[in-house]
């Protein structure tokens, strides 16, 4: 079995006003305190953002019960210095960003300058362990037209600035302004794989392989494949159901390869088409079907994706926890949805934030 690991980016609030708060050192210095934080919790770009890494569990049940545990602990060490968690993909309020004071984050203000400071964006990385890097880059290359659907799913930042996007995942279109995001073109080998990276090493342009930022990668820490197209989701379940459909994407590929099935052919103009449309839409309207690259109604696209993974999800003994978890994000919407519902309700921002809050903490 699999094992799978979730990395979460959370948003500290002010629990009063719901602004960001660029607390993140404080916050960790307090987690540092506690032994449970010591290999949990760390710094990231900005300082109104604490992320967290789970262990790596191949039990679904056991992967949910410890991102709600970290969730929580997030929380009560935020709470200790008079602020909150929100799992959200962006701030609602207008927000100005703080960067981190390291030199790592220095060399990237300095190389992309406004760039950087647009980026609090917040999201969810799966990483799925492979038996080698030449499995991993076969994956690679046969899960790429399916990386938007998940994106869908996942979508959680209909806000920014203090204004409606229009889009689903604005965090995704912020994200796309590193140079070195997006889909790939076809890699074929391991050798290939990393005879690019080094290519985009010795230009100059990116620091090292971290920022190696392609939608799905093979982590330059883990012998994992690192799918990183998704919005940090409001609620601890839906986390769950990507990573179980990301594991399900990674045993169907894998066993492509070993059949000798090609993967498809897309371009990578036609993959960041699908992308753009996944962070428009959500799961409002129509995405593009990634064996036609046509547009067809988000369900149906959902439930290609149930269909195309639906013998690894039995495998594992996810189909019934991933059906059930699709079937609620159709019905009741995703996080996107759920901020423009409340906003609606409430006709206040502030109120937006305390509720997801709220939302990040339940189990």
């Amino acid at each position: 079995m699999r094992t799978v690991g979730v990395e979460e980016e959370l948003l500290l609030v002010d629990p009063a006003t719901g602004e960001p708060r660029a607390l993140s050192a404080a916050v960790l210095a307090r987690a540092f305190q506690d032994d449970s934080g010591q290999d949990v919790f760390e710094k990231e770009l900005h300082e109104q953002m604490l992320e967290f890494a789970t262990h790596p569990q191949a039990d679904m049940e056991r992967l949910h019960a410890e991102i709600v545990r970290c969730r929580g602990e997030a929380g009560r060490h935020a709470g200790g210095i008079g602020c909150a968690v929100a799992a959200l993909a962006t701030s609602p309020l207008p927000v100005t960003p703080a960067i981190g004071v390291n030199r790592r984050y220095e060399w990237m203000a300095e190389q992309y300058g406004v760039v950087v400071h647009e980026q609090l964006v917040l999201g969810c990385h799966v990483h799925v362990s492979v038996d080698s890097d030449e499995e991993g880059v076969a994956v690679i290359d046969r899960v790429r037209p399916w990386l938007p659907v998940l994106a869908a799913l996942s979508a959680n930042s209909p806000f920014w600035q203090g204004r409606d996007s229009s889009y689903s995942s604005y965090r995704s279109r912020v994200w796309q302004r590193w140079p070195s995001t997006g889909p790939t073109e076809l890699f074929g080998s391991a050798e290939r794989y990393h005879r690019r990276v080094a290519d985009m090493l010795a230009t100059g342009t990116i620091l090292d392989d971290g920022m190696v930022y392609f939608d799905v990668r093979l982590s330059p820490r883990y012998p994992t494949v690192e799918f990183r197209v998704a919005d940090v989701c409001l609620d601890a379940s839906t986390a769950v159901v990507l990573a179980a459909l990301a594991r399900a994407l990674v045993n169907t590929a894998a066993e492509e390869w070993r059949e000798g099935t090609e993967p498809a052919g897309h371009s990578v103009s036609l993959l960041r088409l699908a992308a753009w449309r996944a962070a428009r839409s959500g799961l409002t309207e129509e995405l593009l079907h990634p064996a036609t690259m046509r547009r067809m109604p988000a369900e149906t696209v959902v439930r290609a994706l149930l269909e195309h993974t639906g013998q690894a999800l039995a495998a594992a003994g996810d189909l019934d926890r991933v059906r059930e978890g699709v079937d609620a994000l159709l019905r009741h919407g995703n996080g996107a949805r759920v901020q423009r519902e409340l906003l609606e309700r409430t006709g206040s921002l502030r109120e937006v934030v305390a509720a997801c809050v709220r939302r990040t903490q339940a189990a």
